[in-house]
Parts: structure tokens; sequence; C-alpha cells
């Protein structure tokens, strides 16, 4: 838990907590068998039978939201930027030529 709330890296597992490659293969499978989504479960159930969990907030960590497939290696500005070139680029001919319309 050390590691989620704090964001460091394995290495920097504090020793008292054993050898940060035990700790990380201890979570990995946790993660793997289900321990971790099962202790979820029941914090969540106690709490909501206790009347502790504000079920009308909901909160989206952006640093797990994964982006579309196509949002990958996408060209900077697209055809928005384009039309913004093009309609730039029609406002300055006419600033110079204002009877070109």
């Amino acid at each position: 838990m050390w590691k989620i709330r704090t964001g460091a890296d394995w290495r920097d597992v504090p020793e008292r907590y054993g050898p940060w490659q035990t700790v990380y293969q201890r979570f990995r499978r946790w993660s793997a068998d289900g321990t971790w989504d099962r202790l979820w479960e029941h914090v969540q159930a106690h709490g909501d039978a206790a009347g502790v969990v504000d079920w009308s907030a909901v909160c989206v960590d952006s640093t797990i939201v994964r982006a579309h497939q196509h949002a990958a290696g996408a060209r900077k500005g697209g055809r928005r930027a384009a039309r913004m070139r093009a309609n730039a680029a029609r406002a300055a001919r006419r600033w110079a030529d204002p009877g070109a319309g």
C-alpha cells in the first residue's frame, strides 16, 4: 500500500517491508489472482453498510484513462488547424487587398 500511496519506484520501497523484489512479486501475484479486487470489494461493502460511501461522487484519475487507439501518432493540428490556416490566409489577402472581397 505504501508503494501505491506514494507512487514511488519499486526499488524505493522501505527496507522494513523486505526486499523490493519480494514486495513486487507479491503485489503482482495478488493482482493476478484477484486478491486486491476481493479486498476492495470487502472494504467497499463494509463502508457502504456503515453509510460512509458517497455514491454521488465519482473521480476518474487521468493516469489510468486510456486514450483511444487512434489518438497515438495523430498529426498535430489536423483538419481544424488546416481550416484555421486557410481562414487566416484569406483574411491576410483581404487585408492586403480590401477590394478583392
